[in-house]
């Protein structure tokens, strides 16, 4: 994409709210150390959570790896995705001994070319997600600690050896999951002016700013996001190294109708990227029917009929199918009906077809994840409390926040009916926000309306009725998992 044809997309003239023209708040943003000490506090977070995982009380509802993890961090991730965008991203403390790799390995190589996409990133999103009901790493503490402990190692071994935050780009499951349903959120990082890019000759904001010395001052962007070009929030970390390194100050945070790059369609038509969009909105279905009665009794059919004790295989079975190839069938089954009975289509590929219409799966899959960590959150929402009680009290041996009170973790929760009031509404939300997408990529497609009509109504089905299944999933009764209700 060259120059003159980065923003031909954007609206022109459309008010938008700069976060970094705040004073105060846009002091601390681009002040050169402000990521590292939000990742210093992450850190801290971390390294309680290892040493309680490994060291402190093994019951789930009293230890902050199991709660921390599983209940907390994972609720308040959905609502900055919803409220502010990739914020976690902005402070993760897996890459904080970044210099330390790079200064032991001085790393030169970049990333294979073959592994520059998802399919790895997917393939571990999907990994982690099975391991964590193969091995109910809600329930202890200890192979949860070891799954932290296993993140900064991945990280800091990849640090050494590859430039440009391979880990981040290619690797990190939980970035990959960010970086989706960052595409939600209501901010973006722009450029101030146009003439001033394209006049601007170092390009700071994606090289770094160096001093005469040939020192560097401050780094630019190490997944190689240019300004100027950056239409998506996709892989975007908004560590804000390049308004950091911009020497114009023309680099800014602005608000945006929520989704809006999904009805733009901004993304590269590459299938990686439209079936992470599938597969991640199925497997948030598949991991939340996995804490729900019904899944037991599969499990046991399944078992009898396959002959086999063995639950990886039984799980393997539900997790593959549910989450990878019935989704397959679903939107390859809906892109043939529309190649076959939409005129316009017939010269379309069925991969053309389903990258049109993943952008829908998008809000889908939020509306999905959102429903069942808030969930988690609403349940438990005081529970890290008597965690961090035990902890200090236990492990460090000074009762910091008072005696541990496990009853605590079970004040202020909303009733069931309350909480399951906000998972239909957060469900009908992402179901109608898939429909508007997904309508809106049939009208970017065909001028005639009954086209638009043929194509839209294959995927508005397959999006109800995976819509329909979550609603009827989240409306059974469901593990209080690291809740002392539990």
């Amino acid at each position: 994409m060259n120059l003159g044809q980065t923003i031909s997309s954007r609206r022109p003239g459309a008010a938008r709210f700069d976060i970094l023209a705040v004073p105060g708040l846009s002091h601390f943003l681009l002040w050169k150390h402000s990521r590292t000490a939000v990742q210093i506090v992450l850190f801290a977070l971390a390294a309680i959570m290892v040493v309680d995982g490994l060291m402190g009380s093994q019951l789930a509802a009293r230890n902050t790896a199991t709660v921390g993890a599983w209940v907390h961090y994972r609720g308040f991730i959905v609502l900055a995705l919803l409220l502010a965008g990739n914020l976690f991203c902005a402070g993760c403390p897996f890459i904080l001994p970044r210099k330390l790799a790079r200064w032991i390995g001085k790393p030169t190589r970049r990333w294979p070319k073959v592994f520059r996409n998802k399919w790895l990133a997917l393939a571990g999103l999907l990994g982690i997600l099975f391991v964590y009901e193969l091995y109910d790493l809600w329930s202890s503490p200890w192979l949860t600690a070891w799954v932290i402990v296993a993140y900064f190692v991945t990280a800091f071994v990849l640090e050494m050896l590859f430039t440009r935050d391979s880990f981040c780009m290619y690797v990190c499951p939980l970035g990959t999951f960010n970086f989706l349903y960052s595409t939600v959120s209501p901010l973006q990082i722009t450029n101030r002016s146009m003439d001033v890019c394209k006049s601007c000759v170092g390009k700071d904001c994606i090289n770094g700013r160096w001093d005469a010395q040939d020192n560097l001052i401050q780094q630019g962007c190490q997944l190689e996001l240019y300004v100027p070009q950056l239409n998506s929030n996709m892989d975007c970390t908004l560590c804000l190294d390049c308004a950091k390194a911009c020497p114009h100050d023309n680099v800014a945070l602005v608000t945006r109708p929520p989704g809006d790059e999904l009805f733009r369609q901004s993304w590269p038509n590459r299938l990686d990227l439209a079936l992470l969009a599938i597969i991640a909105a199925c497997v948030g279905l598949v991991n939340a029917f996995a804490m729900t009665p019904p899944v037991y009794q599969l499990e046991q059919w399944l078992a009898v009929a396959l002959n086999t004790d063995q639950e990886v295989f039984v799980l393997g079975l539900i997790f593959i199918t549910g989450a990878v190839l019935l989704p397959l069938a679903l939107v390859y089954g809906g892109a043939w009906l529309n190649q076959r009975f939409v005129p316009g289509n017939r010269a379309r590929s069925l991969a053309r077809l389903i990258m049109r219409h993943a952008y829908a799966f998008v809000p889908l899959g939020f509306g999905i994840w959102a429903s069942h960590y808030l969930f988690h959150l609403l349940i438990g929402p005081l529970t890290l409390i008597p965690a961090l009680q035990t902890f200090f009290a236990n492990v460090v041996g000074v009762p910091l926040l008072g005696e541990p009170n496990v009853l605590l973790g079970a004040a202020w929760v909303p009733p069931i009916a309350v909480i399951q009031g906000i998972q239909m509404l957060t469900m009908a939300a992402g179901i109608g926000g898939a429909w508007l997408v997904t309508w809106n990529a049939a009208a970017r497609a065909h001028k005639d309306r009954n086209d638009r009509l043929r194509e839209f109504l294959p995927w508005a089905l397959i999006l109800l009725l995976i819509g329909a299944l979550a609603i009827w999933v989240f409306l059974l009764p469901m593990e209080m998992r690291g809740n002392v209700l539990a």
